[in-house]
């Protein structure tokens, strides 16, 4: 890819920390390029769930998958919507640890938004916003991918990452974008990564405690840089 990346599909599961940190960074380069984000989704739910338990889909309520489905109906009406709402409900558990994922809760962000609070019912009585999601789901792991963040660029490549913590702004996350959509001239340039110290671990936790205490599920780590939620706990 030669010319400048104008728009980027964005797969993110609102229950992830590091696909929230990286939204932040995403959000930074589209204020300073005009850079078209296209929010997509991606189910750590489902990619996780372990032998002989319900796919998300299959229970009443499963946190990020029936977040994800208020995302769904609201993109409907404006990617705008879904994205001042992704924006709102992650700063709610990643920031403020709050639990956007208990329905109650999620009601009151919504309300919050200027939005009809009954939109968490509507999205969970229709059956094709979870067809979406999985839709969506389905392209990431079609593509070999297995975690949010992924990006995909205007020429169907798909990228894991970037993984950070310390999301950049002003003229460094300009410059960490044209890194990343740079890798488009590289397609087969699979991986690279920077090792973490204790104090690199130290650090993450540090950053992810709102979200380590407001979460309701087992995290999983599958020697992966990601930590990924299991599920809502029901079998």
């Amino acid at each position: 890819m030669t010319t400048p990346v104008t728009t980027v599909d964005f797969h993110f599961d609102v229950m992830c920390p590091y696909a929230y940190q990286t939204s932040l960074w995403i959000r930074e380069v589209r204020d300073r390029t005009g850079l078209e984000i296209n929010w997509r989704f991606f189910s750590l739910e489902e990619v996780n769930r372990q032998e002989g338990k319900k796919h998300p889909w299959e229970r009443e309520w499963s946190y990020g998958w029936s977040m994800m489905r208020i995302g769904a109906l609201l993109r409907r009406s404006a990617m705008d919507d879904l994205d001042r709402w992704y924006a709102v409900t992650g700063r709610a558990l990643h920031v403020d640890g709050h639990k956007p994922h208990d329905p109650d809760v999620a009601r009151m962000l919504l309300e919050g938004l200027g939005l009809d609070p009954r939109l968490v019912e509507q999205a969970i009585g229709d059956p094709t916003t979870g067809d979406e999601v999985l839709a969506e789901h389905r392209k990431v792991i079609d593509a070999g991918g297995y975690g949010v963040p992924t990006l995909f660029l205007p020429d169907g490549q798909c990228l894991f990452g970037p993984v950070l913590i310390d999301p950049p702004t002003g003229d460094a996350a300009v410059r960490l974008w044209d890194a990343v959509s740079a890798w488009g001239e590289f397609p087969h340039l699979y991986e690279l990564q920077r090792p973490k110290t204790r104090a690199d671990e130290a650090r993450i936790v540090e950053t992810f405690r709102p979200y380590l205490e407001a979460r309701d599920w087992v995290s999983i780590n599958r020697g992966r840089v990601i930590t990924f939620p299991e599920g809502s706990g029901a079998d």
